[in-house]
């Protein structure tokens, strides 16, 4: 008995460390699209790397604690439902760094006058995910806090919707010296970067769900 209590903390704190890979994430995610923005080549070059190297070790962390789950029957009554939480939140880091290398790919040319308007859309985007990160730790530690801390990712979802169909205005009505083509390509960017926030969001329904289920 003492070994499966040692190694519920054990899986507690792989949990705890593979939740700050996706934070840490989200923190260079933002700092790889505002360096991005300010023409900061090598810092965006180490954003990349370092994204990189997170999201190997959030994958890394999630295999181990799915294994751990199974090996010592740990949570049995709700081990589907962590399983489907992490692979949720798996995507979550995987979206940052497929958003970044669309920028490294592309590079698209993004007018310095919807700088401001970008980095704003990233800022929204990551708090959502920003606010997640402590909603799923209670549900490990206090369950029933789970649904006062979900309301922030569903404010910086909505915000992150707002501030993407504002770049979208933007460009198709008052950018006049782009291109079709070129406001097109900046469309996409701007769904991509709010694209996080609905990776967060999808993440927030379910905890939600899971949260009820282990209140029941």
């Amino acid at each position: 008995m003492g070994v499966l209590f040692k190694t519920a903390d054990t899986v507690i704190s792989s949990i705890n460390e593979f939740l700050d890979a996706i934070d840490q994430g989200a923190l260079v995610f933002k700092q790889g699209v505002n360096n991005y923005l300010n023409k900061e080549t090598k810092e965006f070059s180490d954003n990349i790397e370092t994204i990189l190297k997170l999201e190997s070790h959030a994958d890394k962390i999630r295999k181990q604690i799915e294994n751990d789950l199974y090996i010592y029957s740990l949570l049995p009554q709700f081990r589907g439902d962590v399983m489907v939480l992490l692979e949720k939140l798996d995507d979550i880091i995987d979206t940052a760094k497929e958003i970044i290398l669309q920028f490294d790919v592309e590079g698209p040319n993004i007018p310095i006058e919807l700088n401001n308007d970008f980095s704003k859309l990233t800022d929204a985007s990551v708090l959502s995910v920003e606010s997640l990160i402590p909603a799923v730790r209670a549900y490990f530690n206090d369950v029933n806090a789970v649904k006062d801390r979900l309301h922030r990712v569903y404010y910086y979802e909505k915000e992150s919707d707002k501030l993407a169909d504002n770049i979208k205005r933007r460009l198709f009505k008052e950018l006049e010296n782009l291109k079709l083509s070129e406001k097109i390509h900046l469309r996409y960017f701007a769904l991509h970067v709010e694209n996080l926030s609905d990776v967060a969001q999808e993440v927030a329904d379910l905890l939600s769900i899971m949260a009820i289920k282990r209140s029941l």
